[in-house]
């Protein structure tokens, strides 16, 4: 990143990431963590629909591709879009980790301009833990994973108990999410975004 901020730099008593023992295997699509979710539920017409899979350690790799409602300048990605995909990238990192957080920061590079109708192929890791602060970066990349960068980001994502969504989110919500008979996706629920 060209120019991050201290607040994005883990503390020197920082410990690496440890993957929680009950996360997803290494290549096992992560899913949606909740129906109306922007950057990964399927229940948004316009919204990202990122696929994300487990990685080694505390990492993943997602893709998503741009659509016409994703553009700002005409046939290129709003830049907002490409900033809230890596956020989705980022957040899902929590699920390897079996916590519950919100982003705190996030700071984001754009490389090149991303056409409408491009796959966007990102890789996320947590790269440190201090306390309730989780550093994490991401990288995207046009054209395969291998593909010219586009746009990277570093974050920092602060552990909440659930108690956040419930006092902040819209009760409706909140209710169908926590009425889920599915204890996983009830879990997941509450995992990304502030």
């Amino acid at each position: 990143m060209s120019g991050t901020s201290a607040a994005l730099q883990p503390p020197a008593d920082a410990v690496e990431p440890v993957r929680h023992p009950d996360a997803p295997a290494p290549g096992e699509l992560l899913g949606a963590h909740y129906d109306g979710c922007f950057g990964c539920g399927g229940g948004q017409p316009h919204g990202l629909r990122l696929a994300a899979r487990a990685g080694e350690g505390v990492s993943l790799t997602a893709e998503f591709t741009v659509r016409p409602a994703h553009q700002g300048a005409p046939g290129l990605a709003h830049g907002g879009v490409l900033a809230a995909a890596l956020d989705e990238a980022l957040g899902s990192l929590n699920w390897l980790l079996g916590t519950i957080a919100v982003t705190g920061r996030l700071e984001t590079d754009f490389i090149s301009p991303v056409p409408v109708g491009a796959t966007l192929h990102l890789e996320a890791e947590v790269t440190a833990v201090a306390g309730r602060k989780i550093y994490s970066t991401a990288t995207g990349r046009i054209g395969g994973p291998d593909g010219p960068v586009a746009v990277r980001a570093e974050a920092l994502f602060v552990e909440v108990k659930v108690d956040h969504f419930i006092d902040h989110g819209r009760e409706e919500e909140i209710r169908a999410a926590m009425n889920d008979p599915v204890q996983v996706r009830r879990a997941r629920a509450f995992e990304v975004n502030p």
